[in-house]
Protein backbone atom coordinates (compact mmCIF):
# COMPACT_ATOMS: atom_id res chain seq x y z
CA UNK A 1 0.00 0.00 0.00
CA UNK A 2 1.25 3.15 -0.92
CA UNK A 3 1.13 6.06 1.64
CA UNK A 4 1.05 10.04 0.67
CA UNK A 5 1.90 11.88 3.07
CA UNK A 6 1.80 15.67 1.44
CA UNK A 7 -1.68 15.62 2.64
CA UNK A 8 -1.18 15.55 6.59
CA UNK A 9 -2.30 18.42 8.32
CA UNK A 10 0.96 18.56 10.66
CA UNK A 11 4.70 17.85 9.92
CA UNK A 12 6.27 17.60 12.86
CA UNK A 13 10.12 17.44 13.25
CA UNK A 14 11.96 16.48 16.56
CA UNK A 15 14.74 18.86 16.25
CA UNK A 16 18.52 17.53 18.07
CA UNK A 17 19.31 14.15 18.08
CA UNK A 18 17.04 10.66 18.35
CA UNK A 19 18.25 7.33 19.66
CA UNK A 20 17.69 5.70 16.44
CA UNK A 21 17.27 2.37 18.03
CA UNK A 22 13.55 3.24 19.19
CA UNK A 23 11.10 1.58 16.96
CA UNK A 24 7.57 2.67 16.74
CA UNK A 25 6.37 2.36 20.50
CA UNK A 26 9.62 4.16 21.62
CA UNK A 27 9.21 7.28 19.30
CA UNK A 28 5.43 7.27 19.75
CA UNK A 29 5.71 7.64 23.64
CA UNK A 30 8.69 10.49 22.70
CA UNK A 31 6.39 12.75 21.11
CA UNK A 32 3.82 11.80 23.78
CA UNK A 33 5.57 12.21 27.23
CA UNK A 34 8.31 14.80 25.67
CA UNK A 35 6.63 17.21 23.44
CA UNK A 36 2.84 16.58 24.62
CA UNK A 37 1.55 15.82 21.24
CA UNK A 38 -0.43 13.28 19.72
CA UNK A 39 1.13 10.45 17.86
CA UNK A 40 -2.82 9.48 17.16
CA UNK A 41 -3.40 12.65 15.07
CA UNK A 42 -3.24 13.40 11.61
CA UNK A 43 0.68 14.45 11.75
CA UNK A 44 4.11 13.29 10.25
CA UNK A 45 6.32 12.71 12.91
CA UNK A 46 10.27 13.27 11.82
CA UNK A 47 13.84 11.56 14.00
CA UNK A 48 17.39 11.84 13.16
CA UNK A 49 20.37 10.11 14.89
CA UNK A 50 23.78 11.70 15.53
CA UNK A 51 25.12 10.89 11.83
CA UNK A 52 22.49 13.00 10.18
CA UNK A 53 22.66 10.71 7.23
CA UNK A 54 18.78 9.06 8.31
CA UNK A 55 16.16 9.64 9.36
CA UNK A 56 12.95 8.11 10.67
CA UNK A 57 9.01 8.94 9.46
CA UNK A 58 5.96 7.92 12.03
CA UNK A 59 2.85 8.28 10.97
CA UNK A 60 -0.42 6.68 12.17
CA UNK A 61 -3.28 5.81 9.65
CA UNK A 62 -6.19 5.11 11.22
CA UNK A 63 -5.45 1.41 11.90
CA UNK A 64 -2.18 1.46 12.75
CA UNK A 65 1.50 3.04 12.79
CA UNK A 66 3.51 3.29 9.81
CA UNK A 67 7.20 3.66 10.21
CA UNK A 68 9.51 4.81 7.23
CA UNK A 69 12.80 4.68 7.38
CA UNK A 70 15.56 6.15 5.03
CA UNK A 71 19.46 5.54 4.74
CA UNK A 72 21.10 8.87 2.55
CA UNK A 73 23.71 7.34 0.79
CA UNK A 74 26.31 10.49 0.16
CA UNK A 75 25.16 13.76 1.87
CA UNK A 76 23.91 14.49 5.32
CA UNK A 77 20.48 16.30 6.45
CA UNK A 78 20.70 20.16 7.33
CA UNK A 79 19.00 18.16 10.82
CA UNK A 80 17.96 21.59 13.54
CA UNK A 81 20.64 20.85 16.85
CA UNK A 82 17.96 22.10 19.38
CA UNK A 83 17.45 19.07 21.45
CA UNK A 84 14.52 20.25 23.35
CA UNK A 85 12.60 21.11 20.24
CA UNK A 86 9.70 20.35 18.13
CA UNK A 87 8.58 22.50 14.48
CA UNK A 88 6.10 22.06 12.87
CA UNK A 89 7.04 22.53 9.03
CA UNK A 90 5.41 23.67 5.84
CA UNK A 91 5.47 21.09 2.54
CA UNK A 92 8.46 23.38 1.44
CA UNK A 93 10.25 23.48 4.26
CA UNK A 94 10.40 19.93 4.35
CA UNK A 95 11.34 19.60 0.88
CA UNK A 96 14.73 21.54 1.63
CA UNK A 97 15.67 19.81 4.57
CA UNK A 98 14.79 16.45 2.67
CA UNK A 99 17.22 17.52 -0.09
CA UNK A 100 20.03 18.31 2.58
CA UNK A 101 19.22 22.31 2.69
CA UNK A 102 18.97 23.89 5.73
CA UNK A 103 14.55 24.88 6.68
CA UNK A 104 15.34 28.24 6.91
CA UNK A 105 16.18 30.00 3.33
CA UNK A 106 16.16 33.62 3.62
CA UNK A 107 16.24 34.07 0.32
CA UNK A 108 14.31 31.53 -0.94
CA UNK A 109 11.96 32.80 -3.87
CA UNK A 110 8.51 32.40 -3.80
CA UNK A 111 6.24 30.35 -6.43
CA UNK A 112 5.25 32.42 -8.66
CA UNK A 113 1.46 32.12 -9.87
CA UNK A 114 1.15 31.51 -14.36
CA UNK A 115 -0.28 35.13 -15.66
CA UNK A 116 -3.17 34.71 -17.92
CA UNK A 117 -0.40 36.00 -20.85
CA UNK A 118 1.25 32.94 -20.38
CA UNK A 119 -1.17 30.44 -20.77
CA UNK A 120 -3.68 32.43 -23.15
CA UNK A 121 -6.26 32.51 -20.25
CA UNK A 122 -6.76 29.15 -20.15
CA UNK A 123 -6.16 27.99 -16.62
CA UNK A 124 -5.79 24.60 -17.14
CA UNK A 125 -2.83 24.60 -19.30
CA UNK A 126 -0.92 25.43 -15.90
CA UNK A 127 1.41 22.54 -15.05
CA UNK A 128 0.78 21.37 -11.88
CA UNK A 129 3.13 22.68 -8.65
CA UNK A 130 4.71 19.30 -7.38
CA UNK A 131 8.26 19.31 -6.22
CA UNK A 132 10.12 16.31 -7.01
CA UNK A 133 11.34 15.45 -3.56
CA UNK A 134 7.74 15.55 -1.90
CA UNK A 135 7.30 12.97 -4.99
CA UNK A 136 10.03 10.64 -4.08
CA UNK A 137 10.45 11.07 -0.49
CA UNK A 138 6.84 11.29 0.77
CA UNK A 139 4.91 8.23 -1.05
CA UNK A 140 6.43 5.26 1.59
CA UNK A 141 5.12 1.78 0.48
CA UNK A 142 3.99 -0.61 3.33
Amino acid sequence: MIHDFTKVKNIYIICGRTDMRKGIDGLATLVQDTFQLDPYSDAVFLFSGWSRDRYKCLYFDRDGFALLYKLIDNGKLQWPKNEVKVQNLTQQELCWLLEGLSIAQPKAIAIAKFSKALTNGDSSKNPPIASKCLKNELLMAR
